[in-house]
């Protein structure tokens, strides 16, 4: 079970950095094609039919990986009510694209919606199927099937930018990505469901997976409050400028923790009446994300500014500048996050949904102290509630088991303290030097990427041993790494539920 863990864990991280590099390469292509309106008007969609396509993807996906046993039977049920609150969901979001336009007061933003509603069945078609295949631990065919939807959006996506579509690009990659997706999980996963009957469990999957998509929707509400703001308070240019340097933070961190949250809770879902073990495989996932996010925090912080300007071009330094606020608070995201795997695993939903009400509270309200100082003011808002609330999620999802604070602060502080250092001493170094090119040009900013990333890094790891006494941690970060490898041979992942294990077997 490991070592399917960690494997899955690498096919889902690759999956993810080539998913990035994927982003990356389509950002750099349609930042030139495209207007920072055309993304603006867009993310005025987005922000709210994203809530609405990921209803089954998180509620339903986490009750079917976190059962214990699952039958044809409850399968079934669980499509077909997903799948008819799709169709409704879809048919509510089109008809709401006229409102949307006069909350914006911009025409463009009702044809948009209706565009962008076809997503929201296409998804829920393919969730049950997903959550299959992630239930018997077949990540690198679910990581392989993203890839390749990735891929086929954004050569759509740049096909009509090219052509001069403006934001119905932006509009097809989406859908062509969700087609892709859905068609995929179908090959891969060829499962029918049965017609809908009484089934033992179906109530309690029920309520599981609404508790779930409870605390999606409330945190959704808060990481896309931002969006709503900025687009009603200033224009959809500055909601495009703020967007993209949103991404680059939001993209960094989450990637880490979304990726690696199924893998880790169907781990610790087989472990969690075995307390030690279920510790002792919880907290060395934890000091792996925040040996990871404190160094890409600490870097980002440092080029982001460059990064944007590298990637997006000169017209879009105005991201750059507000994505300088965001790059603190990357670690803090991604150990923040790490507190779902804990409510998920020991099949508490409900109090992952009742924190995060609290967590919209405190970031709404921060959101509104930031408002006078317009993106900026956001983007320090999110650093800012990242790290206050770090010790409380961890303190509230750890107390029915007995988890304290303490053993999760005694495995990340060291690595705080780390990047925290070396953090500045490379920001001291840039300021007191002057032989790094000026970063108005592609090939200065280039170089002072990679300049500042590799003094910092060097001044990292030294400042990681140096904390450790040691070069344990990397040995056990590099160990990790090798085992992650999803390429190297290892036995097939046995199927683990009757209900998809003939069509898993077929794949």
């Amino acid at each position: 079970m490991r070592q399917l863990a960690t494997r899955g864990a690498g096919a889902t991280f690759f999956s993810g950095g080539v998913g990035l590099a994927v982003q990356i390469i389509a950002t750099v292509v349609l930042a030139r094609l495209l207007t920072p309106r055309d993304f603006g008007v867009v993310a005025m969609v987005t922000t709210f039919s994203l809530l609405l396509s990921n209803f089954g993807l998180n509620g339903f996906t986490e009750a079917v990986v976190q059962r214990e046993k699952i039958d044809h039977a409850l399968a079934s049920n669980l499509f077909w009510i997903n799948l008819a609150s799709g169709f409704a969901l879809t048919a509510l979001f089109a008809a709401a694209g006229s409102l949307l336009a006069r909350f914006y007061r911009d025409a463009q933003v009702e044809r948009v919606a209706v565009g962008i509603s076809i997503t929201i069945f296409l998804t829920s078609i393919s969730v049950l199927h997903l959550a299959l295949l992630k239930r018997a631990m077949h990540f690198s065919e679910v990581s392989v099937n993203d890839i390749v939807g990735r891929i086929v959006s954004v050569l759509v996506s740049i096909w009509l930018g090219w052509s001069g579509w403006g934001y119905w690009a932006l509009v097809g990659g989406v859908v062509t990505q969700t087609l892709s997706v859905t068609l995929g999980a179908w090959i891969l996963c060829p499962w029918m469901p049965g017609p809908p009957r009484r089934a033992e469990g179906t109530g309690s999957s029920l309520k599981y997976a609404l508790h779930t998509y409870g605390h999606f929707g409330v945190t959704y509400f808060s990481r896309n409050t931002d969006n709503l703001l900025v687009g009603w308070r200033f224009d959809a240019q500055a909601l495009g400028y703020y967007k993209k340097a949103y991404d680059l933070f939001a993209l960094t961190a989450s990637q880490l923790v979304s990726s690696s949250t199924i893998v880790v809770v169907s781990a610790l879902s087989r472990v969690q009446k075995d307390a030690a073990q279920f510790r002792r495989y919880l907290l060395g996932a934890i000091a792996v994300m925040a040996f990871v996010g404190m160094w890409l925090s600490a870097d980002l912080t440092l080029v982001g500014s460059d990064l944007i300007r590298l990637l997006l071009g000169p017209r879009w330094k105005p991201a750059g500048r507000i994505f300088t606020f965001f790059g603190p608070g990357i670690g803090a995201m991604i150990l923040y996050g790490t507190h779902s795997w804990i409510h998920l695993s020991i099949g508490r939903a409900d109090r992952w949904f009742r924190w995060g009400i609290i967590e919209f509270a405190v970031t709404f309200l921060l959101f509104i102290a930031g408002l006078p100082w317009g993106p900026v003011g956001i983007a320090v808002a999110w650093t800012v509630s990242f790290w206050i609330m770090i010790i409380p999620a961890m303190w509230y999802a750890g107390r029915p088991i007995g988890l304290g604070v303490s053993p999760i602060l005694s495995c990340v502080w060291r690595y705080i303290v780390a990047a925290l250092v070396a953090g500045s001493v490379t920001a001291l170094a840039i300021r007191e030097t002057s032989f790094l090119p000026d970063a108005s040009r592609a090939v200065g900013a280039l170089v002072r990427i990679i300049a500042v990333s590799t003094v910092l890094s060097v001044l990292y790891l030294g400042a990681v041993v140096l904390f450790h006494g040691g070069l344990k941690p990397l040995y056990q970060v590099a160990a990790l790494l090798r085992d992650m490898i999803p390429w190297r041979k290892a036995s097939r992942p046995a199927p683990v539920l009757g209900v998809c294990q003939e069509a898993v077997e077929r794949v």
